[in-house]
């Protein structure tokens, strides 16, 4: 059974009955057909015979049916094999079971939609169900479990409950993170008080621009606490303009002054403008050698954390890549709320600020919301709630930040409803389950 008509490479439409769940309820069948799946190895494959549910969560692939049609299935310790028929008899799958004793299986399916032919992943062999160390994991970006279980055993946030690492896999993870062996680090004077030492760097150009047509990212981190600060950029000779804007903005915040600025050769870096306002102001500027980002390697390293995040939470969700500065700019408020290794026992954001973070407003960047429209906006028979897009927090407000793919409008609210494992399609203009081993948390 599927919920999802685009995974059907056919479908009757005219089949309709009934089928009952293991509580005895009825569930509406509206057409059977066949579904289009794919091996590692590209090999097309059929599944016959699916029923189409409208609202079914997940899909659900029988055992029973499977052994009717004569394929071998074996459960052995903690794995189910499955094997073609004979005289084939080749290992189509081997799942490993679960914490929660289920047995995901994740398949390739070819949805169609006129010309359109996308490849998404789905979930089978599973129910829905509520896995808090997967909810958690996706709130954060795609923290590690490692850097999760660090939060909750060190108290550096309130409210997180102990999260253990599943066994299986998150995808989001391995497209958005796979990377090479690093080479040893070496070591570097540390900061003794918040900016002493900021690091800055220019990511960029990206190779599609944001929806507000930037092109660059500027980050800012502090050697002391590493707590970050990000900005969108259009060009890089706006590098000189935010860096006053952000002296300013931290200067007034910790009472501190910034004394040295680490930063590479770049143009943006060595105009005019920007070193006489350094010398006016006595900051010194450490420039690192040409071609050598080892020795700016914090900027380095967050530059490339951000990224990975952002890029595993635009995977998970399937969003397309305009989003990404939306994604950049909630990856670096989630890190201000992860472990790092050179600040002990403390998050970024609490050793920049004094106080402990509270994380139970945190929702999975990309999922939809529903914001409350206010009744001046409306007619009387108008929806209560605009469908969006889930894309951070609005630290000015406390409030959420949302985005109506529909009317490109960009929406703060306080009043949201989250469906936090769905994502938006924006080929079939509804919702469709991405992950479905997570589900909405009641409060």
């Amino acid at each position: 059974m599927t919920g999802n008509i685009a995974m059907f490479a056919n479908l009757d439409e005219n089949v309709k009955s009934e089928a009952t769940t293991r509580t005895d309820s009825k569930i509406s069948v509206k057409g059977n057909g066949r579904v289009s799946i794919r091996a590692r190895n590209g090999e097309q494959m059929i599944v016959p015979e699916v029923y189409y549910v409208p609202g079914l969560k997940c899909n659900l692939l029988s055992i029973r049916q499977l052994i009717d049609k004569g394929y071998n299935v074996f459960f052995k310790d903690d794995t189910c094999t499955i094997r073609d028929i004979p005289p084939s008899k080749k290992i189509i799958a081997q799942v490993q079971m679960t914490s929660n004793i289920m047995f995901p299986l994740k398949l390739r399916a070819d949805l169609k939609e006129g010309r359109t032919i996308a490849a998404v992943t789905q979930e089978v062999f599973q129910e829905q169900v509520k896995d808090v160390n997967w909810l958690w994991h996706l709130r954060f970006g795609h923290l590690n479990f490692r850097g999760l279980n660090l939060l909750h055993r060190k108290g550096m946030v309130k409210r997180l409950p102990l999260i253990k690492k599943p066994d299986n896999l998150c995808e989001g993870c391995i497209l958005g993170k796979q990377h090479k062996e690093s080479f040893p680090a070496g070591k570097s004077i540390r900061a003794k008080a918040p900016l002493e030492i900021v690091h800055s760097d220019v990511c960029g150009p990206m190779q599609i621009t944001s929806f507000a047509e930037n092109k660059y990212v500027l980050t800012f981190i502090d050697d002391y606490t590493r707590k970050t600060w990000v900005y969108m950029l259009k060009h890089k000779s706006e590098v000189f303009e935010r860096f006053r804007h952000f002296k300013t903005l931290v200067e007034k915040q910790c009472g501190h002054y910034i004394k040295v600025l680490r930063i590479d050769r770049g143009g943006e870096y060595i105009s005019k403008d920007f070193l006489r306002f350094c010398r006016e102001n006595g900051i010194q500027k450490q420039f690192i050698v040409r071609y050598t980002p080892q020795q700016n390697s914090v900027a380095e390293r967050k530059n490339k954390t951000i990224l990975n995040m952002a890029r595993s939470m635009l995977k998970a969700k399937h969003l397309s890549h305009e989003y990404w500065a939306k994604a950049v700019i909630c990856a670096v408020y989630i890190l201000n709320r992860c472990p790092t290794k050179v600040v002990m026992n403390k998050i970024p954001e609490e050793a920049w600020s004094g106080q402990k973070q509270i994380v139970t407003h945190m929702r999975v960047f990309g999922c939809i919301a529903y914001a409350h429209v206010q009744d001046q906006l409306r007619k009387k028979l108008d929806g209560k709630g605009e469908k969006c897009v889930f894309i951070g927090d609005c630290d000015e407000s406390k409030a959420y930040k949302l985005y109506n793919p529909s009317t490109k409008k960009l929406i703060v609210s306080r009043d949201v409803q989250f469906i936090e494992d769905e994502a938006w399609d924006r080929s079939l203009e509804k919702t469709v389950n991405v992950k479905t081993i997570v589900s909405h948390e009641e409060e």
